[in-house]
């Protein structure tokens, strides 16, 4: 006899649902599927049909309270009910789903005492799976097992399994794979499918090479399964074992292995016979620790997988030998799921950067008659710039133009940063202009950064457009990035006014308005850039204000602000020769415990420069020794500004030659430095020990050291020997470390020597490329030539540079 389920526990379970917060579900399109039945259907306008037809539109259309009332209706007839009379309802709840009304049909069905047949069961428990109710689902599995003697069937588990995968619950696919150990419920294919993907989505390698061990032990090869296994190495950057995987699915294919078919609604299915596998203590469940990081995925050898590959392709090309062997297949169901996997395994080989690799996967596409499609162009293209560059990646989508094939708008996205990396802006521009949707902002902050590189900021501004056309939101790098093109409009080619400053200003709080409406909150890098930006307009009082906004804002968050944000501030204020607010904010830094490094020592050892403190400076040099930061360059160069300062050039020289001796990178701009003081005081035996040092440390001259040594020897009256330092110093601009150029004869006949008029402009036009300093010396080199001075290609031979050589 039936013995109706007790009041109590049921209570107490609904209990838990009204707790809970409600999941929401949006409403679905009226001529979409309901779900109904054969059994409805069948019933011809029997009352409990119509009813369940009425309660499940009005539950569609969102009239809940009568739905409930409906059903309440439905269960007070005079009819004995049995379970065939709720399944369409539980089937929509089930679909929606909607977790709630599903447990209020329970309850009636409970009062009725109308049982419960496996279909029910199975209803129920997806809804409450779909629904997000993962522990009531649990708690029902339990109490029903108990209570009415109904223990699930493995589609039950696997439905849980696949709701704990869904909500990344790891807790709850434990308990779900101890209740199956306990119960002696064994595993099928389906059960490994959600098992992996909870594995992927814990990083857990170590647990999918289990899962796979596991399933050859007891299943012959499919092609599904091998699927989902090459999904989830790809996931993990195995490429090994995704590739070796591949290559079992490719010989299923070839010995017509193969079993799979599609259903009603287009979802591809195993047709093969799957019998769950029982359960025994030799394998037990596999468990997933989050807490264990002996799991997480290692790097791959990329080397010995191209190894394995050439042999792997070697040893089956008895099998793939002729071509096109999978034309006949063309498309059948398991065609998609083999292109899929190609697909997979080259966007593999993209993460790993074994080009390659992808090269051979595509050959045997090809040899198999499976085509190539633009989703696998897409991760070939990936895998080509990734280790190639953007070069090899254009010859593949010429290839794909030539085959007739669209180009994926993320084929285009990767070029696209692969232009933009290499500061090929019209390139990438060009690729940007052909995406029609993006869903981030990726590519376009890869353009702005390359604009930021090449200080263009008005190219910009057509990306920003496009970005606002195809409705992409701005990231937090979108904003950085703005910052630093946008948040100044003078530097760094002239200073800061008043007109520059207001219009900064606007620029800075229009950013800003648009964060806050997209949601966006500072980064360090945004702050930074934006203190930045207000350093290089000279606008010190904004700078301290947003500073003390940064301060409050990352305090807000329980984030540290940071030592380069500080250290932006301290620059700027030196730049400023804001001196007395540089060192009451380095007095803070230290008071407050806010960790200095060797940047922030180098900026205030630079701000003694400004006040010609060089007992301060030696003070500041032996605080950063202390704390393990040892001299850098910049430090020597801002102590040789403060003795240059007292025109100490004495001791200036000596710590030059200490400099040297630590084997520091020195850069022109120190000795600049020295040679900029020394003309300006007539000391041509400095500017000439200098030059030659200069000579004998390999550092190239610049512009500014031209300038300077020139103008001391005109000053002086010295204006052949200025002639000749200018020659030397141009030509070893226009040479390597070694001293050697190569392209002496086309530099002489296009620009020293031209005659036409418009040598100049092929001189200027180098400018556009960004090389100012070989514009400039190769000016310098025409000038002397027009004024009757020969030019030499071996500028060490000058009597000028053979007189220096012997200084030392």
């Amino acid at each position: 006899m039936h013995r109706p389920l007790a009041k109590f526990p049921l209570r107490s379970i609904l209990d838990s649902f009204r707790k809970s917060k409600p999941h929401e579900h949006g409403r679905r399109n009226v001529t979409q599927n309901l779900g109904f039945s054969p059994a409805l259907t069948s019933l011809n306008g029997s009352t409990t049909g119509s009813m369940q037809m009425q309660i499940v539109y009005a539950l569609h259309l969102g009239e809940r309270s009568k739905a409930s009332n409906l059903l309440l209706d439905l269960g007070h007839g005079n009819n004995s009910l049995r379970p065939d009379d709720f399944v369409n309802i539980l089937n929509y709840c089930a679909r929606s789903p909607d977790p709630l009304f599903v447990m209020e049909t329970w309850r009636l069905m409970e009062e009725r005492e109308t049982g419960l047949n496996e279909k029910c069961y199975l209803l129920i428990i997806q809804a409450l799976c779909k629904g997000g109710y993962l522990e009531e689902a649990f708690n029902l599995i339990n109490f029903l097992g108990e209570r009415h003697g109904i223990y699930p069937v493995l589609s039950v588990y696997n439905s849980f399994l696949r709701a704990c995968a869904k909500m990344q619950s790891i807790i709850h696919a434990n308990q779900c794979l101890d209740l199956m150990e306990r119960q002696m419920v064994g595993k099928n294919e389906v059960t490994y499918s959600e098992l992996l993907k909870l594995a992927v989505w814990q990083q857990n390698l170590s647990a999918v090479h289990e899962i796979w061990m596991e399933y050859v032990k007891h299943y012959s090869f499919s092609i599904i399964p091998l699927r989902k296994f090459i999904w989830s190495f790809m996931k993990l950057g195995e490429l090994e074992s995704a590739y070796q995987t591949l290559q079992h699915m490719v010989a299923l294919v070839i010995r017509e292995s193969i079993f799979v078919n599609r259903t009603a609604e287009g979802k591809l299915y195993s047709s093969r016979l799957d019998i769950p596998i029982p359960s025994n203590g030799e394998l037990g469940s596999k468990k997933f620790d989050l807490e264990g990081n002996e799991h997480s995925v290692p790097s791959v050898d990329c080397r010995n997988v191209a190894q394995c590959t050439t042999s792997s392709l070697g040893n089956r090309e008895g099998e793939s030998s002729g071509l096109g062997v999978l034309n006949k297949y063309e498309g059948m169901p398991f065609m998609k799921l083999l292109r899929w996997s190609f697909n997979d395994v080259i966007r593999a080989c993209a993460q790993a950067q074994n080009c390659g690799l992808a090269e051979q996967l595509i050959l045997q596409m090809k040899n198999l008659g499976l085509q190539p499609s633009s989703h696998t162009y897409d991760a070939f293209v990936r895998a080509v710039v990734c280790e190639r560059g953007y070069n090899d990646g254009m010859e593949v989508l010429k290839g794909m133009q030539q085959k007739n094939l669209k180009p994926l708008d993320s084929t285009l996205a990767k070029l696209s940063v692969g232009c933009s990396k290499v500061l090929e802006l019209d390139l990438a521009e060009h690729l940007l202009d052909q995406i029609s949707e993006c869903p981030y902002p990726y590519p376009y902050n890869a353009f702005l950064a390359a604009c930021d590189k090449m200080d263009q900021p008005e190219r910009s501004v057509k990306i920003l457009a496009k970005m606002k056309l195809l409705k992409i939101l701005p990231d937090i790098r979108t904003y950085e990035l703005l910052f630093s093109l946008f948040g100044n409009v003078n530097a760094p080619y002239e200073d800061g006014n008043i007109l520059s400053q207001v219009d900064a200003a606007k620029r800075i709080k229009a950013i800003e308005m648009d964060m806050a409406k997209n949601g966006v909150q500072h980064s360090h890098s945004s702050m930074k850039n934006l203190l930045k930006a207000l350093g290089a307009e000279g606008m010190t009082r904004e700078l301290i204000q947003y500073l003390q906004v940064a301060e409050n804002l990352f305090c807000r968050n329980n984030t540290y602000l940071g030592t380069p944000i500080y250290n932006t501030v301290l620059h700027s204020l030196v730049e400023a020769k804001e001196s007395q607010m540089a060192i009451e904010i380095f007095k803070n830094m230290k008071s407050c415990g806010i960790p200095l490094d060797a940047a922030s020592y180098n900026i205030m050892i630079d701000c003694c420069s400004i006040l010609r403190c060089f007992k301060s400076a030696c003070a500041l040099v032996s605080m950063m020794v202390r704390d393990g930061f040892y001299p850098q360059a910049l430090t020597y160069t801002a102590i040789i500004k403060i003795l240059l300062e007292d025109e100490n050039f004495d001791e200036a020289l000596n710590l030059l030659d200490q400099a040297c001796s630590e084997v520091l990178d020195l850069d022109v701009q120190l000795y600049n430095i020295l040679l900029q003081k020394a003309s300006e005081r007539g000391r041509i035996d400095v500017i000439e020990f200098i030059v030659e040092r200069m000579r004998q440390e390999k550092i190239q001259p610049d512009p500014s050291t031209c300038y300077h040594v020139f103008s001391a020897y005109v000053d002086r009256g010295f204006h052949s020997t200025a002639m000749e330092a200018l020659q030397v110093l141009s030509m070893r601009m226009l040479s390597d470390e070694d001293g050697i150029h190569h392209e002496n004869t086309e530099f002489e006949d296009d620009f020293f020597l031209a005659e036409d008029s418009v040598a100049e402009s092929r001189i200027l036009e180098i400018f556009n490329n960004y090389e100012e300093h070989v514009a400039v010396a190769l000016l310098n080199l025409r000038w002397c030539a027009i004024l009757g001075f020969s030019v030499s290609f071996s500028p060490d031979q000058s009597p000028w540079a053979r007189r220096l050589k012997k200084l030392r």
